[in-house]
């Protein structure tokens, strides 16, 4: 299974967790703490966990397509609340293979 994965540099990991789950939970299933959140949606699935100074994102689908509309949305919806929810903090999130 095709898989991709990124670390992004934050002192609001669990933060962003719980706001990126709580909002795709509208539409799809999604779990979280503060430590870790899990969202499936009908084309993959994200394993999120919070670090002290990082959020580490992991993603999987059953093709490179599917993967890479996973990670499209995980990133842009991160990216777009880092701006809006955190002042501005800017995110951007790079991925690499897993």
């Amino acid at each position: 299974m095709p898989a991709k994965q990124a670390q992004v540099r934050t002192a609001n990991a669990s933060r962003y967790i719980t706001r990126l789950c709580k909002h795709f939970a509208h539409k799809v299933e999604s779990s979280w703490d503060e430590q870790q959140g899990v969202t499936d949606f009908p084309f993959g699935r994200c394993v999120m966990q919070a670090g002290e100074v990082q959020l580490e994102l992991h993603c999987s689908a059953e093709d490179d397509a599917l993967l890479e509309r996973v990670c499209w949305v995980v990133a842009d919806h991160l990216e777009r609340f880092s701006v809006a929810v955190e002042k501005g903090e800017g995110l951007t999130v790079e991925w690499q293979a897993a």
